[in-house]
């Protein structure tokens, strides 16, 4: 990249993070805090964490069931400032119950005895560190090489991304999921199955972000059972490590889990992205040809090494399809397109020979993705002339291609799967 070329993606990658750090806490931050205040609705810390650390102190220093009705009530006084009160029609649906597997509470057993401010700052920390290093470790799982400063520029665009801002913001434990992703996929191209089994167990604690590429993995592994089999040992180890532990600290778990999953669909009546977009009958129908096009194009690259670069666009693929299926529908979890993304992104820089029509497509498509970045570049920018009524019609600006960059991607990466990968993207070569 040439210096001139570089100063200028630089600068626009500042500009663009920074109008989204400003957008979230000045405009959407305040909108939200005016909306509270007229609806008489509480705000506490708002803090995703909160509930899972809660729920482990509770657990792990007097034993108390983190899924018992008493424990929500108290999470309730930390989350939001008090407790819900179903008579009241403005109080939020959400009741922030335990809905993790157990076993969350082992990776947060180093917290529970410190203040939950001291662990706020050290977690929001450790999003933002995974969040560049993921960008590293997807790069080497898609085997583009890149100069050091494309990287930095890279890295910057990712710590500024509407998705992984709002999970930064929220402390969302996707973003740690995400980045367990992108450690077990680097680990796999270096040849450490071991520790790509291991870091693919702790991404569990999220499973329904997880279970697809689980059982891909799975697939991937079975192909070639002799040299990939440290892979499914390490994941199978692990699980039932993670499981007994959690079984020895809260008998009877699962069962509890399963219905706190329950209690949360239906508080929250969460839809997945092609559901809320195409209605209940027609995104089920679209969802089930999402799951039958990606499973017939991963069996055709089950084979493939873990140093190729199908074995990365693979993972981008199933990670895409992650994000239209599962009921979830809240932006944060977007970041897991992270890996389709830049595959699409190197596919593009190596002006490799599409048809005009998917060339077209892909430029339709980076529309919803930098759209958030237009918009809050240009609220930021007019942030001065923001009257409380104006804040209140633009706020949602940014939010404005939150369900069809999704599908979007989705759609991109597995027609991009769909076709053998040109040479100079097969041999790993260097591309800026």
């Amino acid at each position: 990249m040439k210096r001139s070329s570089f100063l200028v993606a630089v600068a626009l990658a500042l500009v663009a993070s920074a109008s989204t750090w400003f957008y979230m806490n000045r405009i959407l931050r305040a909108q939200q805090i005016a909306d509270a205040a007229a609806h008489n609705r509480p705000r506490g810390n708002l803090s995703d964490l909160y509930p899972r650390w809660l729920g482990a102190r509770e657990l792990l220093l007097r034993r108390r069931n983190p899924y018992s009705a008493e424990i929500t009530r108290e999470i309730q006084q930390g989350y939001y400032g008090r407790a819900l009160d179903p008579a009241r029609a403005d109080d939020p649906k959400d009741e922030q119950g335990f809905a993790y597997p157990a076993y969350v509470v082992l990776l947060l057993a180093p917290t529970v005895r410190l203040p939950f401010s001291e662990v706020q700052i050290g977690f929001r920390w450790l999003l933002i560190a995974l969040a560049a290093a993921s960008v590293v470790l997807w790069l080497r799982v898609l085997r583009w090489k890149v100069s050091c400063g494309t990287m930095c520029v890279f890295c910057v665009f990712m710590v500024g991304w509407l998705p992984m801002v709002q999970g930064i913001k929220l402390q969302q434990l996707s973003l740690l999921v995400a980045g367990l992703l992108a450690g077990c996929g680097a680990c796999l191209v270096g040849g450490w199955l071991l520790c790509a089994g291991m870091l693919l167990a702790l991404a569990t604690i999220k499973p329904q972000l997880t279970w697809p590429l689980v059982l891909w993995l799975l697939l991937w592994a079975g192909a070639e059972w002799h040299s990939r089999r440290r892979l499914v040992i390490a994941f199978a180890v692990a699980m039932l490590l993670l499981m007994g532990g959690a079984e020895m600290l809260l008998p009877g778990w699962p069962r509890m889990f399963i219905q706190a999953i329950g209690q949360y669909h239906r508080y929250t009546q969460n839809q997945s992205v092609l559901v809320w977009m195409f209605g209940a009958v027609m995104g089920r129908i679209l969802e089930a040809a999402s799951v039958l096009a990606s499973a017939v194009c991963l069996w055709r690259m089950r084979a493939e090494p873990a140093t190729s670069a199908a074995f990365g666009r693979a993972m981008g693929l199933v990670m895409a399809l992650t994000v239209v299926i599962v009921p979830m529908f809240a932006p944060y979890n977007q970041v897991l397109l992270a890996p389709a993304i830049l595959a699409l992104a190197w596919s593009e820089s190596s002006r490799e020979p599409i048809l005009p029509v998917v060339r077209l497509a892909r430029m339709a498509g980076g529309v919803p993705l930098v759209w958030p970045w237009i918009a809050t570049i240009g609220l930021s920018a007019a942030s001065l002339w923001l009257t409380p009524e104006l804040r209140q019609k633009l706020w949602p600006m940014p939010f404005y291609s939150n369900f069809m960059m999704p599908v979007f991607v989705f759609g991109l990466t597995l027609l991009h799967s769909w076709s053998p990968a040109p040479r100079n993207l097969r041999d790993g070569a260097a591309r800026e």
